[in-house]
Order: structure tokens, then sequence, then C-alpha cells
């Protein structure tokens, strides 16, 4: 049984960590989804989550070891099988109202021109680089993400994914029973395998500095490799916007 001690010891390890700036600086590997009890492996993290004395499905992720050039994984990705966890574009400055409305824009924070130019040019650079993308395309429901799917692939080929609020529910103050169910589902979702040939792309959200994915910029993509089930996930590669139109 692990104790409280413990799990704060665990979580106080790794309270810093930022997924996405870690992998910036190329410095040591970061945690996946932060899980209140952790036991870090060298290259290799794994994750348990408990409550009321139970183990939740364990999360595990590797980073892969060999190092890509923009090449062999503009390769990869053509060939397929890899979930693109993208942040919405650039939003307008100031926050969601408290009586939100998914079907009432007007609640939200929306996409600004800035946003709107980026999330045409995420599409345009994918069908650039011949990248193929499987339909439908899975967005949150906040308008923000729906315009920035819609500007990328086109409205049709949107659907909108209920769970995604609750990742962008790791962002507000909700319970750690609340947290540990939003990560193990992500987790379900990362490590869901996709057919050869094609790829997944999830417009969601940000996380929490030490959480899930750590914090990305707008229109940040985390490339996962998805291990099967039960069997966690890879993450191969983080991208900016900018890096992504770099890729040859």
């Amino acid at each position: 049984m692990v104790t409280e001690l413990q799990s704060r010891k665990a979580l106080d390890r790794f309270s810093g960590s930022d997924f996405f700036e870690r992998k910036k600086n190329d410095k040591a590997l970061s945690p996946t989804l932060s899980y209140p009890y952790a036991e870090q492996q060298l290259y290799h993290h794994r994750y348990e989550a408990v409550t009321n004395g139970s183990f939740l499905p364990e999360m595990l992720h590797t980073r892969t070891q060999v190092a890509r050039t923009n090449r062999s994984l503009l390769a990869s990705l053509k060939e397929g099988g890899y979930i693109f966890y993208t942040r919405h574009a650039e939003a307008i400055v100031g926050a969601d109202q408290p009586n939100l409305n998914f079907q009432d824009c007007s609640t939200q924070r929306n996409l600004s021109l800035i946003g709107r130019r980026q999330a045409t040019e995420y599409g345009e650079t994918i069908r650039r680089l011949a990248i193929p993308i499987m339909a439908p395309v899975a967005s949150s429901p906040f308008c923000r993400n729906i315009e920035t799917a819609a500007l990328a692939f086109g409205r049709e080929y949107i659907q909108v994914d209920p769970f995604l609020y609750d990742v962008y529910r790791l962002s507000t103050n909700i319970s750690p029973f609340d947290q540990q169910r939003i990560l193990a589902t992500l987790n379900s979702v990362l490590e869901t395998p996709v057919p050869a040939g094609t790829n997944k792309v999830i417009i969601a959200h940000s996380f929490p500095v030490g959480i899930g994915l750590g914090r990305l910029p707008n229109m940040g993509t985390i490339i996962v490799r998805p291990r099967g089930y039960g069997m966690g996930f890879e993450v191969v590669a983080y991208l900016t916007l900018a890096e992504l139109n770099r890729l040859t």
C-alpha cells in the first residue's frame, strides 16, 4: 500500500516538470501523465494512480532513443500510425465566461486573427507535406478548437469529442480523483493504435505545468506513437507550427 507521504514525495519529485519545455531544451526525459504515485526509471517512466487503496491502470510511455532527423520524421509520419495531439491556435486575451455555453461562442475565448492564420497554415502545411490524416479530426467542444480544426481540415471532417473538455478541466480546480480519472482516460486515448497509412489529429488544449503532456504553445503539436492497449505510448517529437513547416 502506497502511503500518503510516498505519494506526496512522488508528486514533489516531478512538480517542476514541463514536458514541452524540457523536450525543447533536450534535457532529461519528461514525465507523462502525472499521477499521485510514481517511480522513475532511466529512459522509462511508469505511473500508477492510487484511489481508495487500489491502482488505476498503469500509464507509461518511453522516449524515442534514436534521434530523428526532419527527413526521417517526415518519412515516418507519411507511413502513418501516429497521433498528433495539437493545441488550438491563438485565442483572444481573456477568459471563458462563468456562464460558459458551448453553443454560444460569445461566452468563450475565440480565435484571434493571428490564430485563424495559424490554423489555416497548419492545414496547408500538412497537405503540402503529404502527411495522411484520418477522418474525422477530433476536436474539443470549445469554439476556438472547432474553428481551428475547421480552418485546417474543413468543418465536414470534424467530430467533437466531449472528453476533451475534461482535458481543459485539468487547468481548473478539480479534485484529485477527477484528475486521475481524466489522465487515465487520456492515456487510453493515446495508447489506442492508429491504422498504418494514416494519422489521427486531436485539436485540444495545453496542460498545467507538471500535468499531462505539459504546456504547449498555440498550435504546438506532440507526436505520439501508440503502443497498443495497456502498453502506453511513445512520445516521438514535439513541434511548434514553425518546426512543422520546416519538415522536409
